[in-house]
């Protein structure tokens, strides 16, 4: 067992951090983790309320179908015709300018799978508290049955006022909203202090995970991601096109199921999925070594192994130095066999866990990446691999796979990595059951 432990492993950072803030343009596809879903955007009147329009943006990458409701005073900040433009649904602002009957309430409550208050002004706090209903906002939430969010924001002096925290205790022990923030920061007027609302990126992976089955909650999933690289000289490395976008999914929505996970990324430029543990390294045998540490010498530590990462196959043979001068007209380069993590972990495990996931992609055609997931399969002692074409995947935010079993063969059309992730994780999950 010790020769799989390199005796001098790099030193392993481990980051947490939320998705970019990057608000994504309102046109573009949206195929995320909100598919489908329904989120009824509320903001109430404060400064803060310039950022409604990115958690809008955000909401809409992720999937979701968003209406606003806008109060008379947030209109003061942000105009209804930008959130119009943005949803690609009427803005409302009055319970009687669209049902005369005055139920517009009724069906904006019932028709979302989420609310979302952002922001959420100490007044608005005191009405919800006192179960108020005198305009489209309060009434809505006081219809509403689904999970609602509230994103509070105000001067750090009317967040600690005793009024408003009875307010908001009276909120917290109804047991019927959740609360994201406030936060410590600066303030519109320049001050500092607790009362500044989250960020849009912080509310909307919260939406994220409010609105995901919790299926694999008491269960530890490791995940690999990314490309690995072998360096040649303090300069040039030999690595690969792999962007990290499949694992960094699934890492994410192993991590908004519930599961504890542990995400080990080579090189990328993608931010550390919200709960997730990321631990960075750079080539394949630093990759192995953060792969054991996760599954533990008996590989008891772990639920799951997603082999997503493209670990490289070879390494040079001799990592100089200092810098490889432009001399010779032709180089060559000795390389050797990487350490293959899979077959390792699969010729090591001796009972049903952790399950593997390996992935296969190449570049020939559909039967023949099938035949070969096939042998991978058995070669490396896998429960799946997920078949797929370089060209279809490397780069993308969608992809087309196979998904190949012992005896079974299932292609899933071009779909999100966000969806193709949960189809993933609903193989995994049938057969992880409930923790022990």
């Amino acid at each position: 067992m010790s020769e799989r432990f390199p005796s001098d492993p790099p030193p392993l950072r481990v980051l947490r951090s939320y998705p970019p803030s990057r608000p994504p343009g309102p046109k573009e596809a949206h195929k995320g983790p909100l598919l489908g879903k329904k989120v009824l955007l509320v903001v109430t009147g404060s400064i803060a309320a310039y950022k409604s329009p990115i958690l809008l943006r955000l909401l809409r990458k992720a999937g979701a179908d968003v209406q606003v409701v806008l109060t008379r005073s947030a209109a003061k900040f942000v105009g209804a015709a930008t959130f119009s433009g943005l949803s690609d649904h009427a803005c409302h602002t009055d319970m009687w300018t669209e049902h005369a009957e005055g139920e517009l309430h009724v069906s904006l409550a019932q028709g979302a799978d989420l609310i979302i208050v952002a922001p959420t002004t100490a007044d608005f706090i005191a009405r919800i508290a006192s179960g108020r209903a005198d305009d489209l906002a309060s009434a809505t939430l006081l219809s509403a049955t689904c999970p609602v969010l509230l994103a509070p924001a105000m001067h750090p002096n009317m967040w600690n006022h005793p009024a408003t925290q009875r307010n908001v205790a009276t909120i917290d022990a109804d047991g019927r909203i959740e609360r994201v923030g406030p936060t410590h920061g600066e303030v519109a007027s320049g001050e500092s202090g607790v009362g500044r609302m989250v960020e849009p990126d912080e509310i909307a992976t919260r939406a994220v995970i409010r609105l995901s089955p919790r299926d694999l909650a008491g269960r530890h999933f490791v995940v690999t991601a990314g490309p690995t690289l072998e360096d040649l000289d303090p300069i040039r490395f030999i690595g690969n096109r792999s962007s990290g976008k499949m694992g960094y999914a699934l890492a994410e929505r192993a991590a908004a199921r519930g599961a504890r996970t542990t995400l080990i990324s080579g090189p990328t430029s993608l931010a550390a999925p919200h709960g997730v543990t990321r631990v960075d390294v750079r080539s394949a045998v630093a990759m192995r070594s953060a792969v054991w540490q996760a599954l533990g010498p008996d590989l008891a530590l772990a639920d799951a192994l997603i082999m997503a990462a493209a670990v490289g196959d070879y390494r040079p043979t001799e990592t100089r130095s200092t810098k490889i001068k432009r001399e010779a007209d032709a180089v060559s380069l000795e390389l050797k066999k990487n350490p293959d993590i899979l077959a390792e972990v699969g010729a090591a495990r001796s009972a049903k866990r952790p399950i593997l996931v390996g992935f296969a992609v190449e570049t020939d055609s559909d039967e023949k990446v099938a035949e070969y997931a096939r042998r991978k399969l058995k070669q490396k002692r896998c429960d799946i691999v997920v078949a797929n074409h370089a060209e279809d995947a490397f780069g993308k935010d969608d992809n087309r796979i196979t998904l190949v079993t012992n005896g079974d063969l299932e292609p899933l059309p071009r779909l999100s990595k966000y969806q193709l992730a949960d189809h993933i994780l609903d193989w995994i999950a049938k057969r992880v059951g409930a923790p022990a």
